[in-house]
């Protein structure tokens, strides 16, 4: 990695961050919902190529007991120079110094391998992971 990336421990802007999930391959998010979950995060990073957000990842949950690593993405241009592994330091070190002893912190993981260079393993079969995409029968965020 080279000096001219810096990391900056907060979440990107609303608009950023929707620039981030589409160019690296991740579903697309409204604007008004981005605009309401990115205050909520208990931790964010993203990283500066040049003035321009190029990676990014947030920590989501009670802040205590239980946490989840989400929206971690770099923009193609920049993959394979350690970025995901920074953004991965450095929430690995907030974990460190906030999550409870015991604290249970998950992720899906479309890029197992990075995961588990910090300690991640499948549950299975302990535990199945499950997931559903909400369609509220009211108005949008």
């Amino acid at each position: 990695m080279t000096e001219s990336y810096r990391f900056i421990d907060t979440v990107p802007s609303v608009d950023d961050f929707c620039r981030l999930r589409r160019v690296a391959g991740l579903s697309p998010r409204p604007p008004e919902a981005v605009s309401k979950a990115l205050p909520n995060s208990c931790y964010g990073v993203h990283i500066l190529y040049q003035g321009v957000p190029v990676g990014m990842g947030r920590i989501v949950g009670d802040g205590a007991l239980n946490l989840e690593i989400v929206d971690v993405a770099v923009d193609p241009d920049h993959q394979g120079k350690g970025l995901g592994r920074g953004i991965m330091e450095h929430i690995v070190a907030w974990l460190d110094n906030h999550a409870c002893d015991g604290a249970y912190v998950t992720l899906m993981a479309d890029v197992p391998e990075l995961y588990e260079k910090f300690g991640f393993e499948s549950v299975r079969p302990e535990s199945e992971g499950m997931a559903r995409v909400w369609k509220s029968r009211k108005t949008p965020c």
